[in-house]
C-alpha cells in the first residue's frame, strides 16, 4: 500500500500508554505511524497476549474496515506516537477501486489472521 497523501488525512498524537482502541470496540478508523511505536494486544481472559509492535510507515487497525468485525486487540502507544488517521470512508473508497481479485484476497487474509489469533 503506498502511503496516503496527508494532506487528505488528519493526524492524532498519543501519549506514551495511550490506549487506541480496545478489542471488541466496532472499528472506523485506520492509522498510519509517522512517528513512535504501536502495540498491538490480544486479551484472552487474564491473558494479554502480544501480538506485535507498528512502527514508523506501519498500518494497524485495518483488519475491522476490511470486514466489518469488532476490533481483535488493542492497540496501545508504547511511546509518544503521531499517527495518520484513515477514516472508514477514506478506506472503501480505496479498496471499492481494487481489483475485485485484491478485495477478495484481503477478505481471505484477514480472515486467515482472525482464526489464527483465537488459538491459544
Amino acid at each position: 500500500m503506498t502511503s496516503p497523501s496527508p494532506r487528505f488525512l488528519n493526524r492524532r498524537t498519543f501519549h506514551a500508554g495511550h490506549l487506541i482502541f480496545a478489542q471488541g470496540q466496532i472499528g472506523t478508523r485506520a492509522y498510519v505511524v509517522e512517528s513512535g511505536e504501536v502495540e498491538i494486544v490480544r486479551v484472552q481472559g487474564q491473558r494479554r497476549r502480544p501480538l506485535g509492535r507498528i512502527g514508523p510507515g506501519g498500518i494497524f487497525g485495518e483488519m475491522a474496515l476490511i470486514d466489518d468485525q469488532p476490533r481483535m486487540a488493542d492497540a496501545i502507544a508504547l511511546s509518544d506516537c503521531t499517527c495518520l488517521v484513515i477514516t472508514r470512508e477514506q478506506f472503501r473508497s480505496k479498496l471499492d477501486a481494487a481489483d475485485p481479485f485484491l478485495q477478495g484476497l484481503l477478505r481471505i487474509f484477514v480472515r486467515n489472521i482472525r482464526s489464527m489469533a483465537d488459538v491459544p
